[in-house]
């Protein structure tokens, strides 16, 4: 037989052990599903914080018309308050409120005066769970809603034209993030997050196939039938870029069509480069691959491929942007997160699934984890050769 039939015939060995395998295949497909589908659905609200619906109180102190105006448009843009409570600390810290709003006595004959304003007007209290995307939001609606008021106050006092109703400053301003009508949700940045992990996490499995071929003599009787190191960590290694594959179409799915079913965002790939895309994915699987590989061929026992590995990927998704996105990083991790191949993969993909990126935009990313890929592939090469002497 040439080393080219002996290849195809381990590799159909390799599928066939790991399709045998329920732990395995538990761990590379529904454990990454598992997470998209919890992080996605726990972090909805983090992505696209709901400024509407959230239980609140109004202290109105003061009776004046600006402070009447006041609160019927910030009614109109949050909806009905509840009673103001007896004790608002303790409602606040309790989850009962999750905000409130006082409007000191002072607040109309201030805000109508021609001098600059002086002194705390409106107090936001908030509970200490709320969102701190929320908290902004409402930190800015409140200060925009005011100077809105004051403007139109003192033009009403000195001009005798009324712009009320509120929409005379708003009209100056137009507000578009540019994204092709997509805008980014929990589920665009934990589908391609996760399906980068799981796909990295074949070397759990690859790990432990290597220790058992090695324990049972397998790796040896192969070289000594004249089977090369080369072809042995080929038939290793190609099996997983389809399980790669698969896990891919998979998490994708789950974005797509199951999301949705479960109260999330959905997942779109309208208008997407689809040569992006797939150029993106096999270049991820030869990085994740290559990694597993070389990583498999240190390892010496069942229980470090159980932990070494896993930890591994475990830091390397802390690091890339995988459980806590990149943007909110302080400046140092950013830093050390543009090392991390996972965070090229992440940035690749966001890119195709939120700019419509086309091959030559992703080509940084893809040849990184080719590069990345390749070396760690002739580090296996190398190391494999040494464990099988």
């Amino acid at each position: 037989m040439t080393q080219v039939h002996i290849l195809f015939a381990l590799i159909r060995k390799e599928l066939m052990v790991l399709l045998r395998d329920v732990n395995a295949l538990a761990s590379l497909f529904f454990m990454p599903i598992l997470f998209i589908i919890i992080m996605s659905l726990a972090l909805k609200d983090i992505y696209s914080p709901p400024v509407r619906g959230q239980a609140y109180a109004l202290d109105v102190r003061d009776k004046g018309a600006l402070a009447d105006e006041f609160v019927q448009r910030w009614i109109a843009l949050r909806g009905a308050p509840q009673a103001t409570p007896t004790a608002p600390r303790e409602a606040l810290r309790s989850g009962a409120l999750r905000y409130i709003v006082t409007i000191e006595p002072t607040f109309s004959e201030v805000l109508s005066a021609p001098n600059t304003p002086s002194g705390i007007q409106v107090r936001l209290l908030a509970d200490p769970a709320l969102n701190i995307s929320l908290f902004s939001a409402t930190q800015a609606e409140l200060s925009g809603l005011i100077g809105e008021i004051r403007a139109e106050a003192l033009q009403d006092r000195f001009t005798g034209i009324s712009t009320k109703g509120g929409q005379a400053i708003r009209l100056l301003v137009s507000a578009e993030r540019l994204s092709l009508g997509m805008h980014p949700t929990a589920v665009q940045q934990n589908v391609p997050a996760w399906l980068i992990f799981g796909m990295f996490f074949v070397v759990n499995a690859i790990a432990n196939l290597l220790v058992q071929e090695h324990d049972n003599g397998t790796l040896a009787r192969l070289l000594t039938l004249g089977v090369s190191p080369g072809v042995q960590l080929l038939s290793k290694g190609l099996p997983y870029l389809i399980v790669n594959a698969v896990q891919a179409a998979l998490m994708l799915a789950v974005g797509i069509w199951l999301m949705p079913l479960l109260g999330g965002d959905g997942l779109s790939l309208a208008g997407i480069h689809w040569g992006s895309l797939i150029l993106l994915l096999f270049t991820l699987s030869i990085a994740a691959v290559g990694m597993a590989l070389a990583l498999a061929s240190v390892i010496r026992t069942h229980a470090q491929a159980s932990t070494i590995g896993p930890i591994l990927n475990v830091l390397m998704a802390a690091l890339g942007g995988v459980m806590v996105p990149v943007a909110i990083m302080p400046t140092t991790m950013q830093t050390i997160a543009a090392y991390s191949p996972m965070n090229w993969g992440l940035e690749g993909l966001l890119a195709v699934l939120l700019r419509h990126a086309s091959p030559t935009e992703i080509l940084p990313q893809a040849l990184a984890l080719t590069g990345f890929g390749a070396a760690m592939l002739l580090a296996a090469v190398i190391l494999f050769k040494r464990r099988t002497r």
